[in-house]
């Protein structure tokens, strides 16, 4: 029959319309998450607050209320810790007067509460505090877990005074005039969530959730049930129609202010199409069966799909088919007229291959009609092209989410659960096969198990508080572990104090010896000023590698050429005169390789130890840091003993002009780029500063005229014991393991030879807390040394997934939640923020006294700053400048990235030296 098989073509999509419909759900998906396109989408992308799924050890007792369309249920779980295999039941239900729904909304919630009260008073519930989920099957806008405004009434319900509140607020207020004190609304919910969250399958967790037609939940009519996971009580009508929810990546979600870990979104995707993006697939009978509703032109996506409209769409197809003359042409279709005669369970009965004819023929005769054989066979052809679209629509909207997860996550294949409710899925198995299927044909990278949820609004209520709170108690824990790395703006307006007084004592000459920051002078009396000309020679020793350099210093360039040599750890601890003869011997070989052994150059020696300057080629070794141990240095010359080398190796062509460290080399080097670049600042391995002092402050040397940079050599502030109050348990495992122990204890807080090991010490902690790797002990992150700062910087790149951090610990064969990378991610947040703070307020300290030094109402000066951390971690230099900014109002700070501090840097101290005369 034409008319019939046109009638079967308009309720059939092709794929590659069910492709254009998965696109177009994205599209509007993506405007629901952006701030800025989030009122224009159609597809809501609610954030719900709840951001994890259940692990398994949830424990302890929980009461749920559930707002049903006719009824109130009520709920008490208890949850063992048993993976949630077996929770302990009970429930009852409250028949709701059909004026509560019509009237006032502290009715509304007077009468939940009152429910409330009298479920516990039969129960005889513990009077300490009871934790309450609640599910509100109605669109909110949700700010927290425990804070929704009503968008909009649906369902039937019309309660005034409630649209634009706060609903939990509503129901705890009418939980108090009951005098129900000690019960607390933890959790407000619809019932998509609860399913994903009841879906958990042999601890992988369910992170996406159908609802697909009528839910049913367990309960027991005007008394009691009482059972454990098992049991079988009866089932009524919990709620109606069609949504998805999933956990989002919450740097997605820009309604919500999360911004690490995932965010379960609650599309409300049943309004998808209401600005006309379905109308190419609408067909007359969905048209009707729109303009018949109670809410005309919206949730035009819930119409097609949802239970409680697919009978009224066979209905307005079999009137359409009837009118053309070619079913029931004799019979009088007049109670086919009548809205919701026809019933979606009917349908599915229909549908059924073994009963359907007979089922259609009993629906049919149940409405006064006649119909033949054939009139029935058509009418099951149709039922199943209803049931069939809204399944193959389904499919389209979970591939949407599928693939967004997919790509969100930057996966090339998506392995995850789906929790399905709903009696069409439930009630059809054909109905399941078909959205499984599509869903594999239109997101072919995504791999998703269907697992049907049990008691969804009940049970998975349940789950939502119990993870509620089981987040909220690791919370305080965590707050509590990490309060000590968490610095207070008192706090660091006392490290700056105290970094100021102990530069007071350095500079003096009676009260040197009692500071921990040495302030030592450094006879670098003048930064560059573009008259620098000619060829040097800089040596680099700062570390485990050493280089050699020659810097041409032209009139407006500077050119340089360098080889990098290794220093064995061997030689780094053995005895100075093999350090030193191993430095001769790559001086000569670089020589040799640029063609220089017939040149004396002038030579400056970058030496980043702490050392005493006695001139400006004159430094005694104060002690070794970085790892060296070489016997014999300390308190030596060690231009000394850079010359006594050159004389056992026979090298007489060596003219060193000038020994500085690194940070003097830093300041240099971009003082030749800056003229107002006064500090030096590295923050790398270790750290240090320098900077540029009136020589009238300086009382270890004489002289009152002019400026003489100072190396501050802060590495050891707090050495004397003034920064104790500050420093935590992790700092002293830190400071118990090195070998220089009880020293440089300011690097140890803020360079990145330390931070991975503060990071190490505060995981050990978290995970013998048991919030971590759910406890379970990890050998290899006992490891000293085994969680190296890179992986800071790698770990708090903005935009990198939870998936790559996954992948980093993995390497360190960390078997990681997105839970654990969250948390993870959290703590090395905690101690990079502290160091850049710390690192702050040191250097208020100094650009505090460089402006009153000057007697200046405002600073304006230029730190050159160097150091991998400083230049690699991605939030370090951000959280420095931004501290500084705040610790030093009246001053005006720019940082310049140094290039080869170094080694340019001791060349152009070699330069200053030598200006206007011929080097």
């Amino acid at each position: 029959c034409p008319q019939v098989q046109r009638a079967l073509q308009a309720l059939t999509i092709s794929l590659d319309m069910l492709w254009e419909v998965k696109e177009r759900m994205q599209r509007d998906m993506r405007k629901g998450l952006s701030r800025d396109t989030h009122a224009e989408a159609n597809v809501r992308m609610l954030p719900t607050y709840i951001c994890s799924t259940p692990d398994g050890s949830e424990k302890g007792d929980f009461l749920v209320v559930e707002l049903c369309q006719t009824h109130v249920r009520t709920l008490w779980v208890t949850l063992l810790g048993d993976g949630n295999q077996s929770p302990q039941v009970m429930y009852k239900i409250f028949e709701m007067p059909e004026h509560i729904t019509q009237g006032k909304g502290e009715e509304l919630f007077d009468f939940i509460a009152q429910c409330v009260r009298e479920f516990l008073a039969g129960i005889s519930s513990p009077q300490e505090n009871i934790p309450l989920g609640f599910v509100f099957p109605f669109t909110c806008r949700q700010t927290q877990l425990d804070k929704a405004e009503l968008v909009a009434w649906s369902k039937g319900f019309r309660c005034s005074d409630v649209e634009g509140k706060d609903v939990v607020q509503l129901l705890q207020a009418a939980i108090k005039k009951q005098e129900l004190y000690h019960v607390d609304v933890v959790a407000l919910m619809n019932d998509t969530v609860g399913t994903m969250m009841t879906c958990n399958v042999a601890g992988k967790p369910c992170e996406v959730a159908l609802i697909v037609g009528e839910q049913w939940a367990p309960c027991m009519p005007r008394g009691w049930f009482l059972g454990g996971a098992g049991a079988q009580p009866p089932l009524l009508p919990a709620g109606s129609g069609t949504n998805s929810c999933f956990m989002a990546e919450a740097e997605q979600v820009e309604m919500a202010e999360e911004s690490s870990g995932r965010m379960c979104v609650n599309t409300e995707w049943g309004y998808f199409g209401d600005n006309g993006t379905l109308n190419d697939i609408l067909t007359p009978y969905d048209q009707h069966v729109d303009e018949e509703s109670s809410n005309p032109k919206e949730k035009r996506f819930e119409k097609m799909v949802g239970s409680l409209y697919l009978g009224e769409i066979v209905r307005h197809a079999l009137i359409a088919l009837a009118a053309e003359k070619v079913l029931f042409l004799e019979s009088s279709i007049a109670a086919l007229k009548t809205k919701d005669v026809l019933k979606t369970q009917q349908v599915l009965e229909i549908i059924k291959n073994e009963d359907g004819m007979a089922e259609a023929k009993r629906a049919l005769e149940a409405l006064g009609l006649r119909p033949t054989e054939r009139d029935c066979c058509r009418v099951q052809q149709l039922c199943r092209a209803v049931v069939s679209r809204a399944a193959t629509l389904c499919a389209a909207g979970l591939a949407a989410i599928l693939s967004h997860m997919c790509q969100s996550r930057e996966l090339e294949r998506l392995v995850v659960n789906v929790g399905v409710d709903g009696d069409l899925y439930h009630g059809h198995t054909r109905f399941g096969e078909i959205l499984q299927s599509v869903t594999g044909l239109l997101a072919p990278d995504c791999i998703a198990t269907l697992l049907p949820s049990k008691d969804g609004t009940g049970r998975g209520a349940a789950m939502v508080t119990a993870v509620a709170l089981r987040l909220a108690t690791q919370r305080r824990e965590v707050n509590g572990l990490l309060a000590p790395l968490r610095l207070s703006r008192a706090d660091l307006e006392r490290i700056q104090g105290l970094m100021r007084r102990e530069m007071e004592l350095g500079l003096g000459r009676e009260t040197n010896a009692n500071s921990s920051v040495r302030m030592l002078p450094t006879y670098v009396c003048g930064t560059p000023d573009g008259t620098e000309r000619g060829d040097f020679l800089a040596l680099d020793l700062g570390g485990t590698n050493f280089r050699v350099l020659v810097v041409r210093v032209g009139q407006d360039s500077i050119r340089m050429a360098s080889e990098i040599y290794v220093i064995p750890t061997t030689i780094m601890q053995g005895t100075g005169e093999a350090l030193f003869d191993h430095i001769i011997d790559c001086i000569i070989d670089f020589q040799l390789k640029q063609e220089l052994m017939e040149e004396v150059l002038p030579l400056g020696f970058t030496f980043s130890f702490p050392c005493q300057q006695l001139g400006l080629d004159k430094a005694v070794l104060l002690t070794w840091t970085k790892g060296f141990s070489a016997s014999g240095c300390v308190g030596q010359d060690v231009v000394q003993l850079l010359r006594q080398a050159a004389q056992r190796k026979q090298h007489f062509g060596l003219k060193v002009v000038a020994v500085v460290n690194d940070t003097v080399g830093t300041m240099m080097s971009c003082g030749y780029e800056d003229p107002k670049c006064e500090i030096g600042l590295i923050v790398g391995t270790g750290t240090n500063a320098c900077y540029m002092e009136e020589t009238k402050n300086v009382g270890t040397v004489e002289g009152e005229q002019g400026r003489m940079c100072i190396n501050m050599e802060w590495g050891a502030f707090g050495d004397n014991g003034c920064l104790d109050d500050f420093f935590t348990g992790f700092d002293v495992l830190v400071d118990e393991n090195t070998i220089n122990r009880g020293k440089q204890r300011f690097e140890k807080l803020i360079s990145g030879m330390y931070l991975g090991e503060i990071v190490r010490h505060i995981l050990l902690a978290l995970v013998k807390k048991e919030l971590l790797f759910r406890g379970k002990s990890c050998d290899k992150l006992r490891t000293k040394d085994i969680f190296q700062t890179k992986f800071l910087s790698s770990i708090e790149t903005d935009g990198l997934g939870l998936r790559q951090v996954q992948a980093i610990l993995q390497d360190l064969e960390l078997q990681a939640s997105f839970e654990d990378c969250v948390l993870v991610r959290e703590v090395c947040q905690a101690v990079s923020l502290r160091a850049a703070q710390l690192c702050a307020a040191g250097l208020a300290a100094v650009v505090e006294k460089m402006r009153e030094n000057r007697g200046l109402d405002q600073l304006a000066v230029t730190v050159g700053v160097d150091g991998t951390l400083y230049k690699m971690h991605p939030n370090f230099s951000q959280h420095l400048q931004q501290t500084l900014q705040d610790l030093a109002p009246n001053c005006n700070v720019t940082f310049l990235l140094s290039e080869d501090g170094s080694g340019k840097g001791a060349a152009l101290v070699a330069a200053v030296a030598c200006r206007g005369s011929e080097p």
